[in-house]
């Protein structure tokens, strides 16, 4: 294993070439899932043949990450003995397939549920690696470099996915809306997992652990106990990993929020700031909501490892929380096009930066056996979170993304996130 580099700066980090090789692997992933993702989002949201709301938002949530919830955990008994590498590049190589596959449904104007069942499939695959790579990051570097890492990591990946959205909003304001440019799209994402998983090969097949446990059962006998080894990770979690348990506890309640505010600029970008039959307009909108967001992002990658060095891990994410509780309200009950791209921007350095350092409380905090299982659950938890923002919008959120009840109310969540967080985490 290849740790180059002894302090905690980011050219030491990026002396290690195995971090560098796991980086390319999940910054190709990411790139192809914002490809893929805007591809939903059009055939959803930007639709010329339907007038999009809330509810169909929350119903694509719910068939594309509910399933997933329900048996993700299972899949952390899997991340815990099957080789991590393996993960990565089988199932980028599954991903390619699928692509292939919805391209050709969206081509054949085939049933409508028919594309979901396969984008399912897609998404599925992608909560499934994405832990994966979570959990493998300690595997290649030092301690005291998680932090940065932490920072780098998921962030470069989610920039990386703003890029691949980026790419697909570029395609829909030359290509015109309908089945040809979403299957465009989706063909595009599919030749994109086939290169991250072809980028996994150049690791090492053990690199990424887990490390061989001889004592374990077999696998087929592993899967029949999966329900007990769950709970194994969850007792093992709450009973002496304290910290972890709080902060999963802090960025689910984060991701909550966040998901009622991604379906507000959904609706505000189709129906508010355009006309709801100007599709490339709110196509654009949407763009520069993201590409503002994913600024964020880069920025939350550039403070928080001095951030977390001056104020610690469980100040920096308390501090984050507080400020959303503020910022929001002050710029999202505007309405206005200019003060919602300046939210969006906040809101991705805070949602980012509660992330690193949620990452990084979990990896110090939880043994490699146990990693696996713990970070499918706070996948699973990510996931939950975003069905349950986006039921409430269904239910409390107009056509046009106006309603400062539910914008009021987010902010309050975030300030009872941030106080709570910042007293169980208080020495005793």
């Amino acid at each position: 294993m290849d740790r180059t580099g002894n302090g905690t700066s980011l050219s030491a980090l990026l002396r290690g070439a195995d971090f560098r090789r796991l980086l390319t692997a999940r910054v190709l992933s990411q790139l192809s899932d914002g490809v893929f993702q805007v591809s939903l989002a059009s055939y959803v949201v930007f639709s010329p043949e339907r007038q999009s709301s809330p509810a169909d938002i929350a119903s694509l949530l719910v068939v594309l990450l509910l399933p997933f919830s329900l048996v993700g955990p299972f899949a952390g008994v899997l991340l815990d003995r099957w080789r991590r590498r393996q993960v990565l590049y089988l199932g980028n190589l599954a991903r390619c397939g699928l692509g292939l596959v919805t391209g050709a449904l969206l081509l054949a104007r085939a049933p409508e549920w028919l594309f979901l069942l396969a984008a399912l499939l897609v998404t599925a695959l992608n909560r499934f690696i994405l832990a994966g790579l979570s959990a493998s990051l300690p595997r290649v570097v030092r301690p005291e470099q998680l932090v940065t890492a932490n920072a780098l990591s998921p962030t470069l990946g989610t920039v990386a996915a703003t890029c691949g959205g980026g790419l697909g909003f570029l395609v829909h304001l030359v290509v015109p809306a309908g089945a040809a440019a979403d299957a465009l799209l989706v063909t595009t994402a599919a030749l994109l997992y086939l290169c991250a998983g072809l980028s996994a090969l150049r690791m090492s097949p053990d690199l990424l652990g887990p490390d061989h446990h001889p004592d374990r059962p077999p696998l087929h006998l592993a899967l029949a106990l999966a329900t007990r080894e769950l709970a194994d990770g969850v007792r093992h979690l709450v009973r002496d990993c304290r910290p972890a348990t709080y902060a999963l506890a802090a960025i689910t309640a984060a991701r909550f929020c966040y998901g009622i505010l991604v379906v507000t600029v959904l609706m505000l970008a189709r129906h508010t700031f355009n006309s709801p039959d100007d599709i490339p307009g709110g196509m654009a909108t949407l763009g520069q909501a993201v590409a503002v967001s994913a600024v964020g992002f880069f920025l939350a990658a550039m403070v928080s490892p001095w951030c977390t060095r001056r104020f610690g891990l469980t100040g920096w994410l308390t501090g984050c929380t507080a400020a959303a509780a503020v910022f929001v309200p002050a710029l999202g009950l505007t309405y206005a096009l200019i003060p919602c791209l300046a939210a969006a921007l906040l809101l991705g350095l805070v949602t980012q930066s509660v992330k690193i350092c949620a990452d990084t409380v979990v990896q110090e905090s939880v043994e490699d056996a146990y990693r696996g299982r713990v970070f499918a659950l706070y996948d699973v938890l990510f996931n939950l979170a975003f069905v349950a923002a986006a039921a409430v919008t269904a239910v409390l959120l107009p056509l046009d993304g106006r309603s400062p009840l539910l914008m009021l109310t987010t902010s309050l969540l975030y300030a009872t996130t941030a106080l709570l967080y910042a007293r169980s985490t208080r020495p005793r």
